[in-house]
């Protein structure tokens, strides 16, 4: 056999994986398609239900007109777009999952792939789960406050220095810049949800150790109130409460990863390869002790 069929037979199994590559790709295309088709002919009910929270906060206020406006001619259908993009990607994420899982299922040995679909499954169920938190509990908060900057006028003569009125504060919101402010909160709960998944998958995969992460806590204690003050409006409210979850999360994510190393050393005392006297070892029985 020459060389050149040594690289002929080597490139055959790459142009396979591209080929499924590109068939997974196009299926998930096609499911994003769908769901976004779907969600641009009911958007108006699911602009209604994400305006929710805002009618809530503003008839707490005894304002009963919580409509929205449209600053530019072309501004309803950008709005139409952006929850048909964001509907498409929910409604299709369940089939994108499978066609993900099945692209890497068949390169994965058994133990490994009962190690990573509980991943796979978890994930979209923690994103939600966050993306709820931030929908009920956050934006109601947040909308709270900055309708508390709102303030009534009053007719010249009545009030005010030199007999002047005072001028009316009303929220008059934009329809896009709304959608857009809690399409941020929603993907920026969920994706701060995702913590827990994200450190035990590398916890079991050796990259991160239960100790080196409560080592580091401080420094994420840093990074975790940088990040609240990028991703979420500025006002105190928000930014408390998402470092508050995310801390919280981050502690949870110890608690698990000591969980899977724990597994790990019990897999491995079983199988008689664990050594108390290995320093490797040795860091499993201190996580034991504390």
């Amino acid at each position: 056999m020459t060389a050149s069929d040594d690289i002929d037979d080597s490139a055959a199994p790459l142009i396979e994986h591209l080929a499924e590559l590109r068939t997974r790709l196009i299926h998930s295309v096609i499911a994003f398609i769908i769901g976004m088709v779907i969600c641009f002919t009911v958007w108006n009910p699911i602009f209604n239900f994400l305006t929710h929270p805002l009618c809530s906060a503003m008839a707490e206020r005894g304002q009963e007109d919580c409509g929205l406006i449209l600053i530019k001619l072309q501004e309803g259908f950008f709005v139409a777009i952006s929850i048909s993009l964001l509907g498409g990607l929910v409604l299709g994420f369940p089939y994108i999952s499978y066609q993900l899982w099945r692209f890497v299922a068949p390169g994965l040995y058994k133990n490994e792939k009962g190690a990573f679909l509980p991943f796979l499954i978890s994930s979209p169920l923690m994103f939600f789960l966050g993306a709820a938190f931030a929908f009920y509990v956050v934006t109601p908060l947040a909308f709270d406050f900055f309708l508390g900057f709102q303030q009534a006028g009053t007719l010249v003569g009545d009030t005010g220095p030199d007999g002047q009125g005072i001028a009316a504060i009303a929220f008059q919101g934009s329809a896009q810049e709304y959608l857009s402010l809690t399409i941020k909160f929603i993907v920026a709960f969920g994706l701060c949800f995702q913590l827990p998944v994200l450190l035990t998958l590398m916890g079991k995969a050796g990259l991160v150790s239960s100790e080196g992460l409560g080592n580091v806590r401080k420094y994420a204690v840093v990074g975790i109130l940088v990040l609240a003050a990028l991703v979420t409006p500025p006002d105190v409210i928000t930014q408390v409460i998402l470092f508050v979850v995310v801390y919280g999360l981050y502690e949870v994510s110890i608690m698990l990863v000591r969980r899977v190393e724990r597994q790990r050393e019990a897999k491995l005392r079983a199988e008689g390869y664990y050594d108390d006297e290995d320093p490797m070892f040795a860091e499993f029985d201190e996580d034991d002790d504390k």
